[in-house]
């Protein structure tokens, strides 16, 4: 069943004019405990008003995380390191050939509205994978982004995009992840999300058969993001905090 989520106005969520967005793309893989160092110093800076908003792109090397639902069953074999964190949702794999976004937006200056804020990031996800004709779709019960797969069956269904977000004085962070080339079996030592049916595995762009790059998803994650949440203005790579 498609997610009512789409049916919210997203239009708030712009926003304050003449205030882009930091966005800031690192080229090397970055640790998940120095990256999540990084975006909690951001977020309170944020939230005190002594930064601007920022948008981070990266990739991490190999590894799992557990969100706050995280279960313990659903770690089927220990492949790579696991990081709890304070994110919503389960077990998930973050690598390489995968764009991580991490998202640090005050909504309360944007939009108090947590729901809406997920929808929102969904949006953003649908309207990138839209320019490589890819049609994503909410799912009623499962966060994320899903594409059809008839070729494996009636009713299957694969995961080619993850959200899990955290907020603090209202200023989100963690943010979401697109698999464009990963290593699709690195899921295989999780039940990634906790979805267990069959019927629902994961894919990336190039397993959909759009080889395309990392500099190609980033120009059109670039571009869905300011018709969703307004202008950004690029930084120098690397640094975070």
């Amino acid at each position: 069943m498609v997610n009512d989520r789409q049916d919210l106005d997203l239009t708030l969520f712009s926003g304050p004019v003449g205030e882009p967005v930091e966005w800031r793309i690192s080229a090397a893989p970055v640790a998940y405990p120095e990256a999540v160092a990084a975006m909690e110093a951001r977020a309170a800076a944020i939230a005190a008003g002594q930064a601007r908003e920022l948008v981070w792109l990266l990739e991490h090397p190999p590894l799992y995380t557990s969100g706050t639902s995280g279960k313990p069953a659903d770690l089927l074999e220990g492949r790579f390191p696991v990081f709890a964190t304070g994110r919503g949702g389960q077990l998930t794999y973050h690598g390489p050939g995968q764009r991580v976004a991490y998202v640090m937006l005050d909504l309360k200056r944007r939009r108090p509205d947590v729901r809406a804020f997920v929808a929102s990031l969904e949006e953003w996800i649908i309207r990138t994978l839209a320019v490589f004709n890819v049609r994503g779709e909410r799912r009623e019960d499962r966060i994320g982004v899903w594409v059809g797969r008839p070729d494996k069956g009636s009713g299957h269904e694969d995961k080619i995009a993850a959200i899990g977000v955290r907020l603090r004085r209202w200023v989100s962070f963690h943010g979401i992840a697109i698999n464009v080339e990963p290593d699709l079996s690195h899921f295989e030592g999780i039940v990634p999300c906790g979805v267990a049916d069959p019927r629902y595995g994961v894919t990336s762009l190039v397993d959909l058969g759009h080889p395309v790059t990392m500099v190609d998803v980033d120009i059109a994650l670039r571009q869905a993001f300011e018709q969703v949440f307004g202008s950004v203005t690029t930084s120098q790579p690397e640094a975070a905090a």
